[in-house]
């Protein structure tokens, strides 16, 4: 790629559909397995249940997955959604899954190389799914020449891009990058001006900070993050640099508006350990906003987001089993915008 591309639309866009990973291998998940699925299918039945009420059509669910079995519990689970039956290991989509955007009404994509999030995790079927994809949507394509994932990104559409050093700058996806050139990379990939850096995710985060952990564009110019929930919340120091960061923020583009929610606070895994449990991991539709839900924290997170999408309903749903996996409902979905949502 020698030319800067447009920016793809941000994810409060109107959207054809939303892609979501469905579970359909047991060695990923071990025992949350069945209780993954069945999260899975209610984020699913929750977008399908929202009626069109702010003039956008209902988004649409459409499930990745990968056998018969699969398909067959995934159909009497969720009646409602479309299904794409094709070789996938895993059910993060986000970082599997190429970025749709559209020109002049036509769906396009582009996609990067993926590697198993710094080659911690390879599943058959996962670093090739993108171009599967791209020929099933037969979508003109722009392959871009390095380690990506979805959702170490976050843009807003009007060229400003959230990323994160812990993750970018990692040799285990591009070795020797420095900031300058990842910069340049971005700025070309996503047709962005202000790149805005953010130095560590979340702890124990299995993909090395990935941003739709930390920090997500709202509006224009708009950042909402976490702010630290109780005198025990294992990610405060992080949380208040990040926001620390954010507030001073200064590029092309001018200064960030940033506002905060409520952080799930402490929530430890099964040996003691804590998670990288977020509110920020929640997904836009055209009717809702989907929440992911660990302990009874979450409905102060769905009071502060609801005034920031008024035209929208926020809606918490569980996600606890899905995090044993090492993410939430952002993680393993992938919008496809719709021809008014086109790039321009």
């Amino acid at each position: 790629m020698t030319h800067a591309l447009s920016s793809p639309p941000p994810e409060w866009a109107p959207q054809d559909t939303l892609l979501i990973g469905w579970p359909s291998h047991f060695d990923p998940w071990d025992t949350p397995f069945e209780k993954a699925r069945e999260e899975v299918a209610a984020l699913a039945n929750a977008i399908l249940a929202q009626k069109p009420t702010n003039g956008l059509p209902q988004t649409g669910v459409t499930l990745v997955l990968e056998g018969e079995a699969a398909e067959i519990a995934a159909r009497a689970m969720v009646p409602g959604a479309s299904i794409i039956n094709t070789p996938c290991g895993d059910t993060w989509l986000r970082d599997t899954a190429p970025i749709f955007s559209r020109r002049n009404g036509v769906l396009e994509t582009r996609r990067f190389r993926f590697n198993g999030w710094g080659e911690k995790y390879i599943y058959p079927g996962d670093a090739d799914l993108s171009a599967r994809l791209v020929s099933h949507f037969e979508t003109p394509d722009t392959p871009l020449d390095f380690v990506l994932e979805g959702g170490s990104v976050d843009w807003d559409g009007e060229g400003r891009l959230l990323t994160t050093d812990e993750c970018l700058l990692n040799d285990n996806r591009n070795a020797g990058w420095s900031r300058a050139h990842a910069t340049e990379q971005l700025q070309r990939a996503f047709g962005v001006k202000d790149v805005v850096w953010i130095a560590k995710g979340l702890l124990n985060d299995h993909t090395d900070g990935h941003i739709d952990n930390l920090a997500r564009f709202i509006a224009p110019g708009h950042v909402v993050c976490q702010a630290p929930n109780g005198a025990d919340d294992p990610h405060a120091e992080r949380l208040l640099a990040l926001e620390d960061t954010l507030r001073r923020y200064e590029g092309a583009l001018g200064k960030l508006t940033v506002s905060t929610i409520p952080s799930p606070g402490q929530v430890l895994d099964d040996e003691g350990e804590a998670m990288p449990a977020s509110h920020i991991n929640f997904v836009i539709t055209n009717q809702a906003v989907l929440v992911p839900a660990y302990n009874d924290e979450v409905h102060k997170a769905v009071e502060a987001l609801q005034s920031f999408f008024p035209d929208r309903k926020v809606v918490a749903s569980s996600a606890r089993a899905i995090l044993t996996g090492g993410g939430a409902f952002h993680c393993i979905s992938q919008q496809i915008p719709s021809a008014e949502g086109q790039s321009v």
